[in-house]
């Protein structure tokens, strides 16, 4: 699949005596702003323009790369229990995973975005592509809420759910999402459960 600022190529190579036209499916608009820029001026994005701020991921976001960023909305930091939230908001190193989880090393729009497909993250991790009806799916989810916002140096696509990497996790989240979910009841149960967390 080839897109164009993310319009879809339709038909490619129509041959004319003065040079090529290929089909698109979209009108192309003039994209002024960077990454960054859009982070800043989106009101549904404000926790996230404060992660970004603490983290120094700033510069990255501005730079001239490519870049898709899933941008994690305010409904999206409000889905996990507070206590989570600010341990990781107060934690650079687990901010800085959980935002490196979010930006992918290309820019890719949603068309070129299909099921089957592993995406690998700024942080080094993956996400797994799926569809669920006709929602595209990451890790399982169907979470892109508004899509193909173009920047100067990538694209944006709005998310409404966090996809939290297992370095920005504790012990014990991490093994309450695992087979052993009933030991960690048994831990609980005996009061040890702050030596996991």
């Amino acid at each position: 699949i080839v897109t164009v600022n993310c319009a879809r190529l339709l038909k490619a190579d129509h041959h004319a005596t003065n040079g090529v036209v290929h089909v698109i499916d979209k009108v192309i608009a003039t994209t002024t702003n960077s990454i960054q820029q859009i982070i800043e001026t989106e009101e549904s994005l404000e926790t996230l323009r404060a992660a970004v701020a603490a983290s120094n991921l700033n510069s990255l976001l501005e730079s001239e790369g490519q870049y898709t960023l899933l941008a994690p909305t305010n409904e999206a930091f409000e889905k996990i229990p507070r206590e989570t939230l600010n341990r990781i908001l107060g934690d650079p190193e687990a901010l800085r995973d959980l935002l490196n989880h979010h930006i992918l090393k290309s820019a890719m729009c949603a068309e070129a975005i299909i099921a089957g497909l592993t995406m690998e993250t700024l942080e080094g991790t993956t996400l797994d592509v799926g569809c669920s009806g006709e929602d595209l799916t990451l890790n399982g989810k169907p979470i892109i809420a508004n899509k193909d916002i173009l920047a100067t140096n990538g694209v944006v696509h709005f998310v409404n759910e966090l996809l939290i990497p297992d370095s920005a996790k504790t012990l014990f989240e991490l093994a309450q999402e695992s087979e052993v979910s009933k030991s960690m009841d048994l831990f609980r149960q005996a009061g040890l459960s702050s030596h996991l967390t």
